[in-house]
């Protein structure tokens, strides 16, 4: 007859080794799911499908959340993607992210430029900061109504480039310190060279004198660095986006969703309502 305790510790056990094996087979499930659905994206619009989608997720057996952004990894493998398709192929590029490293975005959008076949950027929530600057390289920006892109002015250190030059057209140089005046020279050069890449990517779309208008507008400190470009916001300036958002993109997203462990914030039943007669003819 088995002793009780040791049964017990034995189920102890098996719940502990269960506990670290199901994310491991829960994040494959997952990720064959996203595999399955950019795939079908891929038969149906004959494109490569590229996601660059930054949320905290749970990683490895011991469910560890973990929030990205954009780095030399992802730029290493977008590159890789985009030299795996044949140079007349569409690109399809799904971005949610919060921006990040310019060099490793800057790398994105030059290869997504020099492709030969149309790229199309899908944006269905926000593409912030070096996000917004991987769209501008797209022939096509598509996104969902309420969705945003943002400012590029460069962050020097915790501050924002042309907010910096601000303080030289202030003070007196003498009353400035040293350290200021070389973050002001950064700033400087930091705010040229990303106005000249951000025109090199647009000259070919808009007239050159748009495309300068266009970089100096985002990169000069007109809007705070989280400021919500929207749809119409886009349009005025002439960029070439539109609202027709597939909803294979809202279905991919919904296999990103932020890591289960606290209490979600937001619930709802997640079925498209339609109408009933009643309301419309209310709403008359």
């Amino acid at each position: 007859m088995l002793n009780v305790s040791s049964v017990i510790f034995q189920i102890f056990w098996m719940l502990i080794i269960l506990s670290l094996f199901i994310p491991f087979f829960k994040n494959n499930l997952l990720q064959s799911a996203r595999d399955s659905l950019i795939r079908s994206i891929e038969r149906k619009r004959k494109s490569r499908v590229i996601t660059l989608i930054h949320r905290m997720e749970s990683m490895s057996f011991f469910g560890f959340a973990m929030r990205k952004f954009i780095d030399i990894e992802d730029s290493e493998e977008i590159l890789r993607a985009i030299k795996l398709t044949p140079e007349n192929m569409p690109i399809d590029m799904v971005i949610h992210t919060p921006g990040g490293l310019v060099l490793a975005a800057e790398q994105i959008a030059q290869a997504l430029k020099k492709h030969k076949g149309k790229v199309t950027v899908f944006v269905p929530h926000y593409a912030m900061s070096g996000g917004t600057l991987i769209a501008l390289a797209a022939d096509e920006i598509v996104m969902d109504e309420n969705a945003v892109l943002g400012p590029l002015d460069p962050q020097i250190g915790n501050f924002p480039a042309p907010s910096i030059l601000k303080i030289l057209e202030k003070k007196d140089i003498n009353e400035i310190d040293d350290q200021t005046l070389i973050l002001a020279d950064i700033s400087e050069k930091a705010i040229r060279q990303v106005k000249e890449f951000i025109h090199d990517l647009l000259k070919d779309k808009l007239e050159d004198s748009k495309a300068k208008e266009v970089a100096d507008k985002l990169c000069n400190g007109y809007w705070t660095h989280d400021y919500p470009l929207d749809y119409e916001k886009l349009k005025e300036l002439g960029l070439k986006v539109n609202t027709n958002m597939p909803e294979e993109v809202y279905k991919l997203m919904d296999l990103y969703k932020q890591t289960g462990q606290r209490r979600p914030s937001v619930q709802y039943i997640p079925i498209p309502y339609k109408a009933s007669e009643n309301d419309t003819t209310r709403n008359r």
